[in-house]
């Protein structure tokens, strides 16, 4: 069976941030998060001439829908279908962005239940998440801004804990993911390829992560 896949990440630090992602303007304040859940708000980077940030909600909502809880649906898009599916096939083309974070979070089925994981890079550095967007307009002329995370088959290492894992960008890919013009297939079937197995770590952690109200650092601490 395919189960939901990513359903909560991190930015556990954010100190060379504004840096990192290549943003002229510094002024937004940031604080570290340890348990992002869908529906809640999240900076999203996308490039208008420059590098912008923009605060998002978690869930797609495609321009064109009338009901904005669809979002709470799409908190994931397969590379597998992300070119055909309605919701999808226009962001695919222009709007593409980086969704930072420094680790997700899984959870292994067992026989008595789930365990959670949390997985991160070796050096747990920031990276981002191949991301895309939406904007809604609600009948009262405000803008709702999603977003969603695209997802990819598994490395080996994710492969013993889950059957799909989210599209890391290399950082060398993330301003040719930020372009404005379609990326012809060959292009998404490299980027989408799953993250080397050899850069990443997991760790079984607390099930306190289970809920999303409970955001501290130590749920990203090893519980065993």
């Amino acid at each position: 069976m395919i189960e939901p896949m990513c359903g909560r990440f991190t930015l556990t630090h954010v100190h060379g941030f504004f840096m990192r992602f290549q943003l002229m303007d510094q002024q937004a304040q940031l604080r570290p998060r340890f348990n992002i859940a869908p529906t809640q708000e999240h900076p999203v980077i996308i490039s208008q001439s420059s590098n912008q940030m923009l605060m998002m909600r978690w869930g797609l909502v495609p321009f064109w829908t009338k009901d904005p809880k669809i979002g709470n649906r799409l908190i994931n898009a397969r590379a597998e279908t992300v070119a055909t599916k309605p919701a999808f096939r226009t962001p695919i083309k222009r709007k593409r962005c980086l969704v930072p974070a420094t680790g997700f979070y899984e959870w292994k089925r067992l026989d008595d239940g789930k365990v959670p994981y949390y997985v991160h890079l070796k050096d747990d550095s920031m990276f981002a998440f191949a991301g895309l967007y939406d904007s809604w307009l609600n009948p009262d002329g405000g803008r709702l801004m999603t977003f969603t995370i695209i997802t990819t088959t598994p490395n080996a290492m994710m492969g013993k804990i889950h059957n799909r894992m989210p599209v890391l960008l290399n950082q060398e890919d993330e301003g040719l993911w930020l372009t404005k013009d379609p990326l012809p297939d060959s292009e998404l079937k490299r980027i989408f390829k799953p993250y080397p197995a050899s850069s990443m770590e997991a760790y079984e952690v607390s099930t306190e992560v289970n809920n999303p109200r409970i955001e501290n650092e130590g749920l990203v601490r090893p519980s065993r």
